[in-house]
């Protein structure tokens, strides 16, 4: 005999349901289990499905859940019903769900069995026609429920999902959540009801004969069977509830923290005995909706308060200040209250100048958070006394180590992280000259964006962070802006996000910084957008979202025509006598000013003679050397202007040096490499220049 003989013959069939393309696949016992034709066959589910009763074929979802989250058989009964809907037979269904690796798609194949029941469960009107192994699927819905209700986020989200929950074997077709707000009941949200049916039960006195408010003020569950039941127990606003026509109720406490936060309603519009496992649900429905709404409402203030910090302490861009445009982003970590240490301000300054700000306090936590506030404050103060940016961060690191010793002994704790710095750029511009004098604190240096847009990270003088140590010096760095050209500020975050440091961050950002340079605020929308995605919500105000680190952005333009048909890009520098290791930075930051110059030897000329003529200054002179680098002219056709510019009035002299001479072979090597090149005494000082045409045949230094 064959298998399918055996199992005919017990009464039992083969079936198979395939979620993804919802075929029901029944051998011929099955097909007649299930009121088909008693024969083989493959059918779509929606000619399957009506054969089942509406409120089993409803369970059968959760106990299949259940069954692949614990991995075990799917046990249920389930009536079958004819085309007038009354129930012809009862049977017994044991499968086994396999998931399918669908993407995106929580899909499954059901393979089991269908057995028919000699005896199916008795039910009374008065009673719950439950179907079905009734602990599985209780566990089954729990999980469910439990699992949507931990995933929700706001308030308004958990009692979507509490309205949508689909209880086994009886399900309300009304909800409502109460809150307390002092000695009043208020209606925190509903469901199955139209708006407006909540005014009657809001704000009402707890001392109100009403089941919700009895629940709160005892903390114990109420249970009405029948509208007699309600009637009889509460009278008084026994005419309110009967406009909704229902049968049964349920009021249950929400309790967190050992607190009667609320009451749950569940209302039926069949009766409902409320037998010890149907309570049993919906006390366990309660407490996770309770948690629910007291996680929902913790980060919903959270939220508030972290939109109120990043209020009080975002500065706005002030007054518009003539000659300069100004765009910038502050983007927080998405941990935690949402905000963090990196922030950027601009300072009107009494000399009519302005001062930009960019800094990051160590750490993403509400203490870095307070620290820059505290900082930034402090900042804001020494710019508007009218110090030099040299002298505003001596004092702010003066000052940030006297909050964190403070800190430290304020209650005698081990406070070993307590200590912290905060980076900084400090930049003092002149609206009028173009000019920059920027001071800079362990900040990443600013980048420069010519008219033609070309970016170049300008290299500047820096001290240890703010904090470190109490009398740190911070040298000043003279950056000029021709007219049209822009100056970017960021914090690391914008560099080194997703992995990168700031070699590989600054060959991410460089493209974008020269595509995107016309318009400020399309250049710092880009920016972001290059280091979140253009998934991301940003703007100059909060954004929720998970990120690995603050970020702060700083964009200023000297305002002239920007127009590529006049392409011209310039660098200038300063390099001090106590610092000859400047020398290769001009090296570097006039390599990167070349960097599409079209014969790779003259670049190679230019950079050899910035070398002698710097060193030369260094060596020869007291003072400090000043080389500005100057590119004008269209592509193919340009011309490059070096000068290095020193305050001594004696000229160099033209010298025939030996094979083993270490110095003399700078004008010579001018001679040679340059296509041209000069000396021009000045009132103080004198200018040593070069210029090479990109169009011109470099010249060959022999070996």
């Amino acid at each position: 005999m064959r298998t399918e003989e055996i199992l005919a013959a017990i009464g039992t069939g083969l079936w198979s349901w395939d979620s993804s393309s919802g075929t029901v696949t029944l051998d011929a016992e099955a097909a007649r289990l299930v009121g088909l034709p008693a024969e083989a066959t493959v059918r779509p589910g929606e000619e399957v499905r009506p054969r089942f009763h509406p409120a089993d074929w409803e369970e059968i979802d959760g106990i299949v859940n259940f069954a692949i989250a614990e991995g075990t058989v799917a046990e249920a009964r389930m009536r079958i019903v004819d085309e007038q809907g009354a129930v012809v037979r009862t049977v017994r269904t044991r499968s086994k769900p396999v998931p399918l690796d669908t993407p995106g798609r929580h899909t499954y194949v059901l393979m089991g069995i269908l057995q028919e029941v000699a005896q199916p469960p008795e039910a009374t009107a008065a009673q719950t026609p439950l179907t079905g192994d009734w602990r599985r699927s209780r566990e089954a819905f729990l999980l469910d429920a439990g699992r949507a209700l931990a995933e929700a986020v706001s308030t308004e989200e958990v009692l979507r999902v509490a309205g949508s929950l689909s209880m086994p074997g009886f399900s309300p077709d009304g909800l409502a959540v109460f809150g307390v707000s002092g000695e009043r009941l208020t209606v925190v949200g509903h469901h199955g009801q139209n708006v407006g049916d909540e005014k009657p039960f809001t704000d009402m006195p707890l001392e109100t004969d009403y089941p919700a408010a009895e629940v709160v003020r005892t903390g114990q569950a109420i249970y009405l069977e029948s509208p007699e039941e309600y009637r009889r127990r509460f009278p008084a606003t026994w005419p309110l509830a009967e406009e909704f026509g229902r049968q049964s109720w349920a009021f249950l406490p929400l309790i967190s923290s050992g607190h009667t936060m609320g009451a749950w309603m569940a209302g039926f519009r069949h009766n409902v005995a409320f037998s010890p496992d149907e309570r049993s649900v919906l006390s366990t429905v309660a407490r996770m909706l309770a948690q629910a709404l007291t996680r929902a409402g913790a980060a919903e203030t959270e939220r508030e308060l972290s939109l109120g910090l990043q209020r009080a302490m975002r500065p706005s861009l002030g007054p518009d200040v003539p000659g300069l445009t100004v765009a910038a982003r502050y983007i927080p970590t998405g941990g935690g209250l949402q905000v963090g240490g990196d922030w950027y301000d601009v300072i009107p300054l009494p000399n009519g100048r302005i001062a930009l700000v960019i800094g990051d306090v160590q750490g993403h936590d509400v203490r870095a958070a307070s620290l820059m506030g505290q900082l930034r404050i402090a900042l804001r103060a020494y710019a508007s006394e009218g110090h030099r940016p040299d002298a505003v961060l001596s004092r702010a690191s003066r000052f940030l180590s006297g909050l964190t010793e403070t800190y430290d002994l304020s209650d005698g704790e081990d406070r070993s992280d307590a200590t912290r710095f905060a980076t900084c750029l400090y930049a003092e511009a002149d609206p009028g000259t173009g000019t920059l004098d920027v001071a800079r604190a362990g900040h990443p240096d600013p980048v420069v964006i010519s008219v033609d847009g070309t970016a170049v990270i300008r290299q500047t003088a820096g001290g240890l962070p703010l904090g470190v140590e109490k009398d740190a010096d911070y040298p000043t760095t003279r950056v000029v802006l021709g007219s049209g050209e822009t100056i970017m500020l960021c914090t690391d975050g914008l560099i080194e996000t997703g992995g990168h440091d700031m070699a590989t961050g600054w060959t991410r950002l460089k493209p974008v910084l020269e595509k995107n340079a016309e318009d400020l605020e399309e250049l710092a929308d880009a920016l972001v957008q290059t280091v979140h995605g253009p998934g991301s919500h940003y703007t100059t105000g909060p954004l929720v979202d998970r990120r690995e680190d603050d970020i702060a952005v700083l964009v200023l333009r000297r305002e002239g025509a920007r127009t590529r048909r006049t392409p011209g890009r310039r660098s200038a520098m300063t390099i001090a006598q106590a610092e000859p290791e400047r020398v290769a930075s001009a090296r570097q930051q006039l390599r990167e000013l070349l960097h599409d110059w079209a014969d790779t030897e003259q670049v190679d000329s230019a950079e050899l003679m910035v070398s002698e003529m710097a060193t030369n200054v260094l060596v020869h002179t007291d003072g400090d050397a000043l080389l500005v680098a100057e590119v004008m002219g269209e592509r193919g056709e340009r011309r490059l202007r070096v000068e290095v510019a020193d305050s001594s009035d004696e000229l160099p002299h033209k010298r025939r040096p030996g094979e083993m001479a270490s110095s003399g072979r700078g004008l010579v090597l001018m001679e040679m490499l340059a296509d041209a090149w000069g000396v021009d005494p000045r009132g103080e000082g004198k200018s040593i220049w070069f210029e090479l045409y990109e169009s011109a045949e470099p010249v060959e230094l022999s070996g």
